[in-house]
């Protein structure tokens, strides 16, 4: 497939010169005369397939090659052999020597090595896919002998381009979608002769088709291609088929199967492990945000996940998993606004792929209402129901399949109201109906009553989905692994059966449920997340300790003795797997003892990458553990203190020394002192920076602070900072906080500041 793209006309791509070009020119400094542009430099490019890659590769290597002694284009692909791959570098050099077939591969690299000694070269290695290949190649270009050469690589594996580029002078280059403009020029031009533009009966379908597109011009010229007979349009209504059947994997018309064909080569490469998970992917509708966490969850209970070595956890596998498919440019990472991946996205070509292999399995058989089904109704093992058209009448699923060899259900809003009784499935492993209404009501509420009979249940969701009650018999599901029930507010209270589930691994109650049993937790030992557990008796917070995996706790507590807050600080101290602790009590004097004994008696494991506290409390406790040992908050990206006795400038100073903080929010109720300076050389990883001292402080900063932060919020106390002589209300702003994208907000505090003195704060 990259003959197609090596020798295509480069300035059919609209996008490859202009932007691209420049960019990609600035990376590889071919421009002056300084030493830095002397050395050999290495450029990567990484994206997903049909990017356009080679195409851009070919057009800079065309640009360029005038400038060199001797220039090479060698395309590699999956499956290469490392000693051919070398002589075709020697070859396409200009050293066609006969003995090249009798050399190996050690042989080989110190030829090239010795023909290009003395020489400036240009050479590009298209279409990598294995580090250990790149680090064979590698060993030819050691010699830097500083003529200015150049070596750019291709790749759709992260990882690959990574190795690629080792050293300080090497560049990546992610290779973006076209824009939308661009998008829509190069389908025009494709599809519309002589530039006469689109006709507007066509424009709205030729806006829906590009979206689908997702700026990728394989996918764009594939699918101009495939609207266009000869040289003549098809009609407006084969184009309607077209955008339906889009995304689906049933699309018909040959023309596409190319763009299938260079994708799935990006498909067959992985593992059987990471196909079967990115099979999975066909459940969720097209430009769906698929939560990371939820997902791998559902992953584990399907079975995809396989035990490494013993004890290691199932979701942290499954998290390595996504982490591979990102690697591999098969899904898009989503981040959250700190940066990090909380979720990703099927692009629609990806997802057509993929259906079209899940439909010829029979992996996934997905009802959406429109008439498209994934699989042999009579042999159904995974259900995806989405109902896309909401008016659409449906028949009962009961009515067109048997349901008795469903192992999985996904339930998207509103099909919910075709869901059949949970009595009609035999070996159900996953059922997921989060967000859907079930309150009660809802008319479309199902009998959770019959849930007791699915008793090889592992994964039950039903977060968001209004439900007042939890039926006895969940305690009847020895077998269940992930229970979801988060943001059900109008569930008051767990049923006590619930805790007899030992294999439990994960349990979201969050927000907070009273457990009011005793001897409940100590039931749950396989357990490793517990969100939204409301306790008030000692006895139940000691049982925590036992819970020896834990690695998220989302707890409350209610008013309570010195006792309670002893037993859960000892309790805490079992916990060497805790990642992430959230604590709130309802109680300010007992916030402030149970912050105490945090901060004397528990040490953070070094896992520990979030801490919030919703109590009042005082920074003592976080200087204790800093100063003890450091490294033990090494990996704490966030830290959240919402109502702290005060800040001062030691704090500051000692909370900007964790080098892994990326958001920052603390809210001071009692501040003294008058004036904290954010320093330049703290916070050099924060994203997100609040800090509100209300009005009694003045926040500045000193020139470089927060390099990286994107969103920062603090208070100003107009009257401290007119009786400081800052009339100007310089606060440092100017020069700093260059990486801002939301902006700086500011609270601002009169504290009896005359009326005139706050407007010129303003201004």
């Amino acid at each position: 497939p990259c003959l197609r793209a090596l020798y295509a006309e480069a300035t059919e791509l609209v996008g490859i010169y202009g932007k691209r070009d420049q960019e990609l020119m600035r990376l590889l400094s071919m421009e002056g005369d300084d030493a830095s542009n002397k050395r050999l430099k290495k450029v990567s490019i990484v994206g997903f397939g049909g990017l356009g890659k080679t195409t851009l590769a070919r057009a800079i290597y065309d640009k360029i090659k005038g400038d060199f002694d001797c220039r090479a284009f060698v395309p590699v692909g999956q499956n290469p052999d490392m000693k051919k791959v070398l002589r075709d570098i020697l070859i396409d050099l200009g050293n066609p020597h006969s003995d090249l077939a009798m050399l190996d591969a050690n042989q080989l690299i110190k030829k090239l090595q010795e023909f290009l000694e003395n020489k400036r070269y240009l050479v590009i290695i298209d279409d990598i896919w294995d580090e250990k290949l790149w680090g064979g190649i590698n060993f030819a270009f050691s010699n830097r002998n500083n003529l200015g050469s150049r070596l750019i690589t291709t790749t759709r594996i992260v990882s690959v381009s990574n190795s690629c580029c080792s050293s300080a002078d090497d560049s990546i280059y992610k290779m973006e979608p076209l824009s939308t403009d661009d998008s829509r020029r190069l389908f025009y031009k494709r599809i519309f002769p002589n530039d006469s533009g689109c006709p507007n009966e066509f424009e709205q379908v030729s806006k829906d088709i590009l979206k689908k597109c997702g700026g990728v011009p394989l996918a764009i010229i594939t699918i101009a291609s495939a609207l266009t007979s000869g040289q003549k349009m098809k009609p407006k209504h084969e184009w309607d088929i077209l955008l339906q059947s889009l995304g689906s994997g049933l699309t018909e018309d040959n023309s596409l199967e190319e763009m299938r064909r260079i994708l799935s080569f990006s498909y067959y490469n992985l593992p059987s492990h990471l196909k079967t998970c990115l099979l999975y992917l066909c459940i969720y509708p097209e430009d769906r945000e698929i939560n990371r966490d939820r997902l791998i969850w559902k992953w584990v209970a399907e079975g995809f996940v396989h035990h490494g070595n013993q004890g290691t956890s199932l979701f942290l596998l499954g998290l390595n998993y996504f982490n591979q498919l990102i690697n591999r440019s098969m899904i898009q990472p989503i981040y959250d606004d700190i940066g990090q991946v909380h979720a990703c996205r099927v692009h629609d070509m990806v997802l057509d792929l993929i259906c079209n292999l899940s439909h010829e399995a029979k992996f996934v058989n997905v009802l959406d209402g429109t008439g498209n089904s994934m699989s042999s109704q009579s042999n159904v093992r995974r259900l995806s129901l989405q109902n896309k058209m909401e008016d659409h009448q449906a028949k009962p699923l009961t009515n067109i399949m048997s349901m008795s060899r469903v192992r999985s259900i996904t339930i998207f809003p509103p099909a919910v109201s075709i869901m059949p009784a949970l009595s009609r499935f035999e070996v159900l492993c996953v059922l997921d109906m989060s967000d859907c209404n079930l309150g009660e009501s809802s008319s479309l509420q199902p009998n959770l009553k019959g849930v007791g009979h699915l008793i090889h249940l592992r994964y039950l969701g039903l977060s968001g989905t209004r439900i007042s009650k939890l039926p006895a018999e969940i305690g009847t599901l020895q077998f269940l692994e992930v229970l979801d029930l988060g943001y059900n507010h109008e569930l008051d209270e767990l049923p006590s059966t619930l805790f007899k589930l030992r294999r439990l691994i994960y349990l979201n109650v969050s927000p907070y449920k009273v457990v009011r049993t005793l001897g409940v937790l100590q039931n749950m030992t396989s357990i490793e997340v517990l969100r939204g557990i409301f306790v008030s008796l000692n006895i139940i917070a000691q049982e925590l300790g036992k819970l020896a995996r834990l690695r998220e706790l989302q707890i409350r507590f209610k008013d309570g003795s010195l006792d309670l807050y002893e037993g859960f600080v000892k309790s805490l101290c079992n916990l060497h797997q805790i990642e992430s602790l959230i604590i709130d009590c309802n109680s300010e004097e007992a916030s402030f003892e149970l912050m105490d004994h945090l901060g004397e008696c528990w040490v953070p494991p070094v896992h520990l990458r979030e801490f919030v506290s919703y109590m009042p409390s005082q920074l003592s406790a976080l200087r204790g553990w800093i100063k003890r040992d450091p490294s033990h908050l090494s990996n704490l990206s966030e830290l959240i203190l919402t109502s702290v006795k005060e800040v001062q400038q030691e704090d500051v100073e000692i909370i900007g020394g964790l080098l892994s903080l990326r958001r920052l929010r603390i809210w001071s109720t009692h501040q003294t002192q008058r004036l904290l300076v954010i320093r330049a050389d703290g916070f050099r990883c924060m994203v997100d920076f609040y800090l509100n001292c209300r009005s009694a402080t003045q926040i500045m900063f000193e020139l470089g602070a927060l390099p990286r932060a994107e969103s920062v919020l603090f208070s100003l106390g107009l009257r401290v900072a007119k009786e400081d002589g800052n009339s100007g209300f310089d606060l440092g702003l100017q020069g700093n906080l260059l990486s801002l994208r939301r902006g700086v907000r500011i609270w601002m505090y009169s504290g009896g500041a005359r009326v005139g003195e706050a407007k010129e704060a303003t201004l």
